[in-house]
């Protein structure tokens, strides 16, 4: 008499929440904010997507300056470019693979630095990582990354951490890692997270995935806790592209002001207090603005 056992397949990682998020009525809606799923995906705390063609192009170069103290803001593009002009950093355009990375630290303002490139259409996703002590006061910095510069691994490019061996240009906090991928129509992919990345996500800014459960553009889906492989399988006759997002959890408070994020207390009036000051700065400057339109980060 003989047996034989055969391999169970692996069950698949669980989606705990999908949501889309709140519309502002405009080509930006809010899908994450600090005071709500911030706080279960930290250090993922804030996530827009932005979708804008026609009247609305236009509203993409015209947001207002505002200050950040506490985080890092990551921009990628999932369709269209935009412009970006810093006497003190270079010009050039932003589309599909390259990144605007902002290390606000201990305070900048911004909102301007880039403007709308002849595109009939603009889409992609703006995240906010809350920084750790060590850094959420430390000195600013920023970068314009172009796709050419940009790091990928097949279908997957790497905005943030490591993947697969190959490591973004991006100097971000240990234990984060931030993808932009699109598959094709039939496609499988599967993403195993590192060691300690037990928080991940996925939004989906085109087409449809199924993930166990089936996730259409415009969705945020949460997964549970844990380090097992996520596997997405691309649903109907379209690419789908979405940006994925694992970490090992960010172990501390968070303390919100109206645009900053800390730790603690302490450091979240030292970072308002530090954009206060340069809020008046700015304004004794007077116009900033380049030849292209754009008004420089200001740190």
């Amino acid at each position: 008499m003989t047996s034989s056992t055969t391999a169970l397949p692996a069950p698949r990682r669980r989606i705990v929440l999908r949501t889309r998020g709140h519309a502002s009525g405009g080509p930006i809606t809010r899908l994450m904010s600090p005071s709500d799923l911030g706080q279960t995906l930290k250090p993922f705390v804030f996530l827009d997507i932005f979708d804008a063609s026609g009247p609305t192009l236009q509203a993409m170069g015209e947001m207002p300056l505002h200050p950040h103290s506490g985080i890092a803001t990551v921009t990628v593009f999932t369709e269209g470019r935009m412009r970006y002009h810093d006497p003190a950093i270079g010009s050039g355009t932003i589309g599909y693979g390259g990144v605007e990375w902002m290390r606000a630290g201990g305070g900048v303002w911004h909102g301007k630095e880039m403007t709308p490139d002849d595109v009939p259409h603009i889409q992609g996703f703006q995240l906010w990582l809350a920084l750790p002590p060590d850094l959420e006061n430390s000195e600013p910095v920023s970068r314009y990354v172009e796709a050419t510069q940009m790091s990928h691994e097949r279908s997957a490019h790497v905005i943030v951490g490591e993947y697969e061996g190959v490591q973004s240009p991006i100097q971000a906090p240990a234990g984060i890692n931030y993808l932009l991928v699109t598959l094709q129509p039939g496609e499988r992919w599967s993403y195993r997270p590192p060691a300690g990345h037990s928080v991940s996500w996925l939004a989906l800014a085109k087409g449809a995935v199924n993930v166990g459960v089936p996730v259409e553009a415009g969705e945020l889906a949460i997964f549970e806790p844990g380090e097992t492989t996520i596997d997405v399988e691309v649903s109907g006759n379209v690419d789908s592209v979405f940006v994925l997002g694992s970490a090992a959890p960010h172990r501390h408070p968070l303390h919100l002001g109206n645009y900053s994020v800390h730790t603690s207390a302490q450091a979240l009036e030292a970072g308002e207090r530090r954009i206060a000051e340069l809020g008046r700065k700015l304004k004794n400057m007077g116009n900033r603005q380049t030849d292209v339109g754009t008004i420089p980060v200001f740190r």
